[in-house]
């Protein structure tokens, strides 16, 4: 049985090589598939032949539909014979509405198979194994953390079965969301909001509070992105723990699918039509656990948190935050909301540390994105042992 081998284990750490930007690309590929395909993972795989020269590429594009090992086979056609995969996700081992992507590389003729990161989910894992078992090379662990920080989402809901939360704010530079009188349009500038909606095609669900509805109306749809469809729109989901929300409300048209969660006791005689959850809650309102073991058993698997303070507060409170995504404005309000209410913080030894991973100039805005310093989500290169 060959073993793993450990030049592609360790490549990460190594001068770029044609490995390297093979995987990269392969993450790349995996980027396309955001927003489309919970509650499988985003998936992408480079083909080379034997003298190394890309010969084909592929992404997981759809739920249900090929996998990405499968779309670069097709590409590759014979010239996949005798050649090495680069995939960003161990190949899956398991057949479900599709069939095993470790016995299409087999199958192939492939001789080599190097991935990112080793899959953690028990119904698929182990087609490291058997491409191993089947005499191929296999190497695992190359641009682990890259391919793992594309894959976060997914990740996430396989370690902790509840989806991973990017929650969403724009502020002013005194970290106000709204002035004293509630107005709030426009903090940000129209790039910074153009890219919310890049946010929000790439993720599954979009939530908001009872107050944002009360307050802005919003729709919540993805608009100006290129190449989305219909199909792809998110859950639009509002917790309105009182059933408040108006038949006319912007967010109950037709442009995407919405859920409203509402108290167990709410009446909801005024509501007949619109698709409810009753869940229990607390002092926050509709409880955030139950909300998330709702939108995990329906799919879904990435949350873009858009609602205000308070709301915002309440998944702070619950530990379901993962990422922060901040557009801050070159304003000053000096009086009005802050972009967080309480969350359940009483002292500094409390306070939620952020590790900033990026800082992006949006046209007169600065994007800061940063996650929690001990997320229990952070990915991790995964390796095999």
């Amino acid at each position: 049985m060959r073993q793993e081998d450990p030049v592609a284990t360790h490549a990460a750490h190594t001068a770029p090589d044609a490995g390297s930007l093979a995987m990269r690309r392969a993450i790349e590929l995996a980027a396309r598939g955001l927003g489309s395909t919970s509650p499988n993972p985003v998936v992408g795989c480079v083909i080379t032949d034997a003298s190394g020269t890309i010969v084909g590429e592929g992404w997981h594009e759809r739920a249900g539909g090929p996998h990405a090992e499968v779309h670069a086979l097709g590409a590759a056609g014979g010239a996949a014979r005798g050649g090495t995969a680069y995939v960003t996700l161990e190949p899956c081992n398991h057949t479900g509405r599709t069939g095993p992507c470790a016995q299409a590389l087999i199958a192939a003729g492939i001789t080599r198979v190097v991935y990112a990161v080793c899959d953690p989910n028990p119904q698929a894992s182990g087609g490291g194994a058997t491409l191993r078992a089947a005499g191929i090379d296999t190497g695992a662990g190359l641009l682990a953390q890259e391919a793992a920080e594309g894959n976060a989402a997914w990740l996430t809901s396989v370690r902790l079965g509840r989806p991973y939360i990017l929650w969403k704010y724009a502020a002013t530079l005194d970290g106000r969301i709204a002035a004293a009188d509630g107005t709030s349009r426009w903090i940000s500038s129209p790039e910074s909001r153009a890219d919310v909606h890049r946010l929000r095609a790439e993720s599954d669900a979009v939530v908001v509070g009872s107050g944002t509805l009360r307050a802005d109306d919003p729709h919540l749809a993805v608009r100006g992105i290129d190449g989305f469809t219909a199909a792809d729109q998110p859950l639009r989901v509002v917790l309105d723990t009182h059933a408040t929300i108006r038949p006319t409300a912007r967010v109950l048209d037709e442009a995407a699918p919405t859920l409203i969660a509402v108290a167990e006791d709410a009446d909801i005689r005024h509501l007949a039509g619109v698709e409810l959850a009753r869940l229990p809650y607390d002092k926050y309102g509709i409880s955030v656990d139950a909300l998330l073991r709702e939108l995990y058993g329906r799919g879904i698997r990435s949350v873009l948190l858009e609602g205000g303070p308070t709301l915002a507060g309440a998944f702070v409170a619950a530990g379901a935050v993962d990422k922060v995504v901040g557009y801050l404005a070159p304003v000053l309000l000096g009086a009005g909301p802050t972009a967080l209410a309480d969350a359940g913080i009483g002292t500094i030894a409390d306070a939620l540390r952020l590790r900033i991973t990026e800082t992006v100039r949006i046209g007169t805005d600065i994007r800061v994105t940063a996650v929690p310093e001990a997320s229990p989500s952070a990915p991790t290169a995964l390796k095999e042992h």
